[in-house]
């Protein structure tokens, strides 16, 4: 059975050397459709080094919004594009750490740090770049309850030790703060021979979690909601690998959960109404907070406990008003994934 070190060496040789560009994949797991972005991100896009795109790896956007100001960590940040988008959207007075354990990755990161911070306009470097483990952060330097953002894109789904990739994440995560991050998911668990081949581990598909163990993997660290905002299928796109491993289907997702204490392993009913206030750049019409919340601008909705939570014990308090507290308990909350504009929404 491969060892996490011998996993570790053989992903940094898939992605270091065997990956020259995105055009070397043999998949379609890890491909992102940069037309499906928000125009904002595109044009952050446009402004990086064509080095820095054409090494990227990811399989979705897990970029929030509401960032400026925000101290963000990248996991796997690879060549940089996600941790260089995010550098410009918590302005010159946030900051960014991208972590990711691949030399060559890490060189082109950094090989284009001041053009594309010139490219900003920013008088000071808001981006660090460090070589590291994903299941490792204070070997990073990443202090307990010091980041108001986690993202990773296509990158937890490599390590070895998942359950210590979100431990990791929830210790330095401050109370109230946010994990948004898109990988790849399996509909069943990855027999053992195919978690070890490396070309199926380096296309991100040996190593893909099966979705209800992820769900217990959060609830075994206190996490007890998280959110889906966005799925695709993985058609993977290649007849031999599809022989290997087609009978498992595969799914690109992208997870919003928070660090907080207070909520519930089901959605219970408090009567709590959320208005969105509409004061969100770029976001002024509404808020998608999750695939079944999307929270249009002035309009009252009746949420469960664990929404109200995520909207009001967050960084999107100032963008909210919401009516009521726990004092009075109705049951369990009636959910309605179906229906994202009805009052009545869903966990």
């Amino acid at each position: 059975m491969i060892t996490p070190s011998s996993q570790h060496s053989a992903l940094k040789d898939y992605y270091g050397r065997v990956l020259a560009t995105a055009k070397d994949l043999k998949t379609n797991a890890c491909c992102t459709n940069p037309a499906a972005m928000p125009g904002a991100i595109r044009t952050i896009i446009e402004q990086l080094d064509p080095e820095i795109t054409e090494r990227f790896y990811g399989c979705g956007s897990p970029i929030p919004p509401a960032l400026s100001g925000c101290s963000v960590l990248d996991l796997g940040c690879g060549s940089g594009r996600d941790s260089y988008i995010v550098a410009s959207l918590v302005g010159e007075h946030g900051s960014v750490v991208g972590i990711d354990m691949t030399d060559e990755q890490l060189a082109v990161a950094k090989r284009h740090l001041s053009k594309t911070m010139d490219r900003f306009g920013y008088q000071r470097t808001n981006v660090d770049f460090r070589s590291g483990y994903i299941e490792d952060l204070q070997a990073a330097g990443i202090a307990d309850d010091s980041i108001d953002v986690v993202i990773s894109n296509c990158v937890i789904n490599l390590s070895p030790e998942k359950e210590a990739v979100f431990r990791e994440i929830f210790r330095v995560l401050k109370p109230g703060g946010e994990l948004l991050f898109s990988d790849v998911f399996a509909h069943q668990r990855i027999p053992d021979d195919l978690k070890s081949d490396p070309v199926l581990m380096g296309e991100c598909l040996g190593g893909a979690l099966y979705i209800e163990d992820f769900r217990r993997l959060l609830n075994g660290l206190g996490c007890q909601d998280y959110r889906l905002l966005a799925a695709r299928p993985v058609t993977i796109a290649n007849a031999d690998i599809e022989d290997q491993i087609g009978h498992i289907g595969f799914q690109s997702l992208t997870v919003r959960a928070f660090k907080l204490n207070n909520l519930e392993d089901i959605c219970e009913d408090y009567g709590q109404v959320a208005v969105y206030r509409g004061t969100i750049p770029g976001h002024q019409h509404s808020f998608l907070l999750d695939d079944h919340h999307r929270f249009s601008t002035g309009k009252p909705m009746l949420v469960c406990g664990n929404t109200a939570a995520m909207v009001q014990d967050t960084r999107y308090t100032e963008h909210f008003t919401v009516h009521g507290d726990r004092q009075v308990h109705y049951g369990p909350f009636a959910c309605n994934p179906g229906n994202q504009t009805a009052m009545a929404g869903c966990c």
